[in-house]
């Protein structure tokens, strides 16, 4: 029988996908109160059709960070949301240095890539088929 009491890894991780998530959320809310200024910046370091991309790379940062808080569809999102973060070093960040450059959309999008693979028990996949097929093939692997 498979063992269901909490760990302390699963609350760690929970609270890793809250802080990640509602990072991600308040930057996209960022871009969203002024989504014409967004789109002009993209337009100004080269991302092609800029008001589309703010509006994608918007949705993406408020429906991924609290799709990652609730532990939904978390491999999908994991990568969406590293694609976005590389997308940001690449454009935005390239040429900087580490330090004062690049390195919160890099730890961001390192976090939400290990998130979306290790999320933990405490999320909304592990209530749904594909969570509970990946619980029960895991507890027969470790028993």
């Amino acid at each position: 029988m498979a063992d269901r009491s909490l760990r302390i890894s699963d609350v760690t991780t929970l609270l890793a996908r809250i802080v990640v998530g509602v990072t991600f959320v308040a930057h996209g809310l960022d871009k969203a109160a002024d989504l014409e200024g967004t789109a002009g910046f993209f337009g100004s370091v080269g991302i092609p059709f800029p008001e589309y991309a703010a509006l994608i790379g918007t949705g993406v940062e408020i429906v991924g960070g609290a799709l990652l808080i609730v532990g939904f569809a978390l491999p999908a999102v994991g990568l969406v949301l590293a694609a976005q973060m590389a997308v940001a070093i690449a454009t935005v960040h390239a040429g900087q240095p580490l330090l004062g450059g690049y390195e919160l959309p890099l730890v961001l999008g390192a976090a939400a890539l290990a998130l979306g693979f290790t999320g933990g028990r405490l999320a909304l996949d592990r209530l749904l088929p594909w969570g509970r097929a990946r619980g029960r093939a895991a507890a027969a692997a470790a028993a």
